[in-house]
């Protein structure tokens, strides 16, 4: 491969070395024609500047058809020159052939692209750095009812006009995605998300979730009613241990022998119940509305009552510290802010040892210059593996499976925190260390503050 560079740069040198010689040719020619023209009619002189002034026209001529050229190369061709003349026309020529096959090649890549987007089910929108459409394939025409090629060319923010879509797009925060009904079908739900790439170009994706949430919906319509279900069942057979294990306590009695199986039976009938009541309560949370912004939490006496209960489940074995602002008051709804708070602290008391440490934080933070509320729940206890924080929220996951159970965990409190969280537009943040305990924060939105004495809002 270096030899034929060498050899193309050997010939290239070749080229010019005898182009110059041609220009050299011509010059001498001119100025010596012109001479013996001019001694001819007793004016030598003259005649050399007439021969250098018919060589200068001669170049310019080649100068305006080169301008010319550049102004439209598709229409004027260049003509056939020797010399130095001769070798910038023929570079030219070279570089425009490689100009159009890469033109081709580009358009091949390019309808190769399209073709395939076009297959996809899911609709793709190229937008400009401006917001404009430059090219959408066939899936988002039926998706979104966009139409070529009058859309083209048009804002995306006149075409989809949904307030989630507007303010997606004016917070710029495209890791996560926004779920907006169809334009065309209320009845459907479309998944949308931006990706920036190139120069300030952005990709906008657009999926029809409608199947999958469906699926989800049956998913926890069966969960809600199953666990709705088994409550009957398990109230009859709760009923019934606890008369047997009550006549088992008596010393005499015909049932003293089954004391121990019945008090296990009795203590796994009240993990059941427990499970259900989260199963219920996730089910719920999964199917609720957005927590309203109109009604104003007492945060002081709800984290209180968590407090204290979260210190009758550690029943003495952890040290309990608090730092509440009292005049710190939420827009909320009050039943979920409870589960939030109760679902941290059940969880500390639970992973850490006996004799830790529980710290529990209500108070505001700055971030970007903007002040919003920090609900913070802080343990002395085993700490988390990095790997494992990103699936705290999945349901039924335990860091430690054999503590967790033990303690009478069932797997769902972080879940029902999360959704709970969602209801509030808040966000949970999880920091954490093997062996150095964990810091469970809620971030909620500044606009969900509310401080004693200013005007609440309605709405």
């Amino acid at each position: 491969m270096n030899a034929e560079v060498e050899d193309n740069r050997r010939t290239l040198a070749s080229d010019m070395r005898r182009a110059w010689l041609v220009e050299l040719r011509r010059l001498l020619f001119a100025v010596g024609g012109g001479w013996l023209v001019g001694f001819l009619f007793s004016a030598p002189h003259l005649g050399m500047a007439a021969g250098l002034l018919l060589l200068v026209s001669f170049h310019l001529r080649l100068l305006y058809l080169l301008a010319r050229w550049s102004l439209n190369p598709h229409r004027v061709e260049l003509p056939e020159s020797g010399g130095v003349w001769g070798e910038i026309f023929e570079g030219l020529y070279a570089t425009q052939r490689r100009a159009r096959q890469r033109k081709r090649k580009l358009a091949s890549i390019l309808a190769e692209f399209q073709a395939s987007t076009a297959a996809l089910p899911d609709g793709a929108i190229v937008v400009t750095p401006r917001g404009h459409i430059a090219w959408f394939n066939t899936a988002a025409q039926g998706l979104l009812g966009l139409r070529s090629p009058q859309d083209i060319g048009a804002r995306i923010n006149n075409l989809i006009r949904h307030p989630g879509f507007q303010r997606y797009v004016e917070q710029a925060d495209f890791s996560k995605d926004v779920q907006l009904p169809s334009p065309l079908n209320a009845q459907y739900t479309l998944n949308l998300r931006l990706i920036p790439y190139g120069n300030g170009q952005r990709l906008l994706i657009v999926r029809d979730v409608s199947e999958h949430q469906r699926l989800d919906r049956m998913r926890r319509d069966f969960v809600a009613n199953a666990s709705h279900e088994l409550r009957t069942p398990l109230t009859v057979l709760s009923g019934y241990i606890e008369m047997m294990h009550g006549e088992a306590g008596r010393p005499d009695s015909a049932l003293a022998a089954w004391s121990a199986p019945l008090g296990e039976m009795r203590g796994q009938l009240g993990r059941m119940e427990h499970l259900i009541g989260d199963l219920l309560k996730l089910a719920r949370l999964e199917s609720d509305t957005p927590a309203p912004r109109n009604e104003v939490i007492d945060m002081e006496k709800l984290l209180l009552d968590a407090v204290r209960q979260a210190q009758t489940l550690s029943r003495g074995a952890h040290h309990f510290d608090s730092a509440i602002d009292e005049t710190l008051l939420l827009y909320g709804r009050e039943s979920e802010l409870q589960s939030i708070a109760i679902n941290l602290l059940s969880n500390a008391v639970r992973y850490s040892p006996d004799g830790g440490s529980i710290r529990l934080e209500w108070r505001t933070a700055r971030e970007g210059g903007s002040e919003y509320p920090l609900l913070r729940v802080e343990d002395s206890g085993i700490g988390i593996e990095a790997e494992s924080i990103p699936r705290l929220t999945e349901r039924f996951f335990r860091v430690d499976v054999g503590r967790s159970r033990a303690t009478g965990g069932t797997g769902l409190g972080l879940a029902i925190v999360k959704h709970a969280l969602e209801h509030h537009e808040a966000e949970l943040s999880v920091t954490s260390e093997p062996g150095e305990g964990s810091a469970f924060s809620c971030h909620f939105p500044s606009y969900r503050l509310y401080r004693e004495g200013e005007q609440r809002r309605v709405g």
